[in-house]
This record gives structure tokens, sequence and C-alpha cells, in this order.
């Protein structure tokens, strides 16, 4: 191998010893899974917010509560309601079964329907944030194993000059150059994912907040209703 292929990137990374190029490998596999999410993350949270304000639209418009019910009916039974139409749905669910049932005091109405809705609210959440832990990990964690790669690999480098009568900047320079390839491979990995989760946890967070307040306000409806029928 000729010096030009030897600091070429393929030549550093396959002169690399067995454990940088773990590292990089490794590196590798969180970057593409990182980047995975990101793009999974980012279609999922738009078309929630996409979702919640088109059915905000429906639900102030005036429509009547059991027609929006069972215009949601067809979704509900393929699985895709999801975000405030699902808190909607549960809520209205358990509200009207109550109801129905003639026993439950109004109270006793309330609390269940505002208990379901607790229930509807903690899966969405589990859907809004999920993924998110990784990103974090990755953004937290590759820089410091992309270093662990870069030292293991500078100390292969010094340990070989030691059997050398004569150190140059050419013997050096390939040994330290695959060594820093895997620090950069730990920032390749790490940016993007500390970029993604920053972004998309404001979504989320301002997701949430926008069902907890649609479920107050639904709540505040039924409230009147179920009194207003007492």
């Amino acid at each position: 191998m000729n010096a030009g292929e030897q600091l070429s990137l393929w030549g550093l990374i396959s002169s690399a010893s067995l454990l940088v190029q773990l590292v990089m490998l490794m590196l590798l596999l969180a970057s593409v899974i990182s980047w995975v999410m990101i793009i999974q993350r980012g279609t999922y949270l738009s078309r929630a917010r996409k979702s919640m304000i088109n059915f905000e639209r429906k639900f102030w418009s005036g429509s009547d509560l059991n027609q929006l019910f069972r215009d949601g009916n067809a979704a509900a039974e393929k699985g895709k309601i999801d975000g405030v139409e699902s808190l909607f749905r549960a809520g209205f669910t358990e509200f009207t079964r109550l109801r129905q049932q003639g026993k439950s005091s109004p109270a006793a109405v309330m609390e269940g329907t505002e208990r379901a809705m607790r229930v509807a609210m903690s899966r969405e959440q589990e859907k809004v944030e999920m993924n998110l832990p990784f990103l974090a990990t990755v953004g937290s964690v590759s820089p410091y194993i992309g270093l662990f790669g870069t030292v293991w690999g500078i100390m292969n480098s010094f340990r070989g000059l030691a059997t050398m009568h004569q150190a140059t900047i050419a013997t050096v320079a390939p040994g330290i150059s695959e060594a820093l390839i895997a620090t950069a491979m730990g920032l390749f990995a790490a940016i993007p994912a500390v970029m993604a989760f920053n972004r998309y946890s404001a979504k989320a967070e301002w997701l949430l907040s926008s069902y907890e307040t649609f479920a107050e306000e639904f709540s505040s409806i039924l409230h009147r209703r179920v009194h207003a029928a007492g």
C-alpha cells in the first residue's frame, strides 16, 4: 500500500486496530439508527400536530359531540386514532357509559371520565416521547466512545514508535489519523442526535401541553352537560 492509499479514508479505517474498528462500527450503527429515528419522529410529530389542529377545528366548530364521535368510528376500528382525538374518544366513551347506567352521581361520572382521559393521556405521552431517550443517549455518549477509540489508536501508534530507531512525521501520521477518525465519527453521530432531541423535545412538550389543555376544556364541557342534565 503506497502513502496515498495509506492516508485515504478507507486505508486509514482498514489499517486501524481491531478495537478502533469496532468503535467505528458501533458509532456508524448508532448514527444510522439515529437517522432512522430522526426521520420517523419528525414524520410522527408533524402528523400529530396536523391531526390535532384539524380535530380541534371540527370540535370547536359547534359540531354535535355524538356525531363527532360517530365520525371517528371507522378510523377507530382500524386503530388509526391517536393524539387529541384519542383523548376525546376515551373521555366521551366513559362519560356515555356511566350516564347510560343511570346509577352514578354527576361527581362519579366526571371522576370516571377524567380517569379515562388520564389513561389515554399517558398512552399518548409514550407515543410522543418514543425514541427521544435513545437520541439523547447517542448525543451524549458518542463523543466519548469516539474519544476512547482515538486514545486507544494513539496509544498503539506510540507503542509502535518505541520499536523504531528514527521517528518521523511520515511514520506517526497514519496511526494518529486513523485514531482521529473515531473522534470524527463520534461527533458525526452525536451532533444530529442532539439537534433532533432538542427540537423534538420542544415539539413533544408543546403537543402534550396542548393535549392537557384540550382535556381540561373537554372536561369542563362534560361537567356542564352532566350537571345540566341532573
